[in-house]
């Protein structure tokens, strides 16, 4: 009996034990700090001072300048455009509370559409591969909604606002000059037709004429 008492008093005090332990686990897990929310950070032509934005209070616009560099791969073009043709300059820091993790440079208004560079030296010292990316046509746009002293963009193409010069030459969105020379070419097409069966009918006039002659 008193061999009973003592393993059942055993058992109680490891279940005690195992949920005080849970208990504690549970606590610091409580407490454990959360993660600290994205940011972005912008400076470059125009800016006086960073523009400083936070996922916490901004999430949309945040994650819309994210966007603009989270699809580059891992290797870009070795070199970019001209100096001269790069138009303003502007870096965004990406970063996860106040600790900067990517910095990209971005040109919206480079001649033949916006482009991304990326530098091989980066805050959190990850190793990468500096290079130049075709941007997305929605940059000006995205950083103009951020604070970015850039004129709007009226014209899209394929989605989104382009930067510099069109993509597309401004002749070609022209409805007026594609229906002209659509009318035109089938015009051509139907004189050419025409020219065809003259040419069939006088062919088979003749031949029936001399077949005619031959059967007298």
């Amino acid at each position: 009996m008193v061999r009973h008492m003592r393993r059942l008093a055993a058992v109680l005090a490891g279940t005690l034990a195992a949920a005080l332990l849970s208990l504690g686990t549970a606590g610091s897990a409580s407490a454990a700090p959360k993660p600290a929310p994205a940011g972005v950070d912008i400076t470059g032509t125009g800016l006086s001072e960073p523009l400083r934005m936070r996922a916490d209070a901004e999430p949309a616009l945040v994650g819309a300048i994210i966007d603009q560099v989270n699809f580059l791969a891992r290797t870009g073009m070795p070199t970019g455009p001209k100096a001269a043709n790069l138009g303003p300059k502007y870096t965004v820091v990406v970063l996860a509370g106040d600790t900067p993790k990517q910095t990209y440079d971005l040109y919206p208004k480079a001649v033949g559409g916006p482009r991304v560079y990326r530098p091989a030296k980066q805050p959190d010292g990850r190793k990468t591969s500096a290079g130049w990316f075709l941007g997305r046509l929605s940059m000006s746009e995205t950083l103009r909604t951020a604070g970015v002293p850039l004129e709007r963009q009226f014209d899209t193409v394929s989605g989104g606002a382009g930067g510099g010069e069109r993509v597309l030459p401004e002749d070609t969105l022209d409805p007026a000059k594609d229906l002209d020379e659509a009318l035109g070419d089938l015009q051509r097409l139907l004189l050419l037709n025409v020219g065809v069966m003259l040419t069939i009918t006088v062919g088979l006039a003749g031949i029936a004429l001399l077949i005619r002659r031959r059967t007298r």
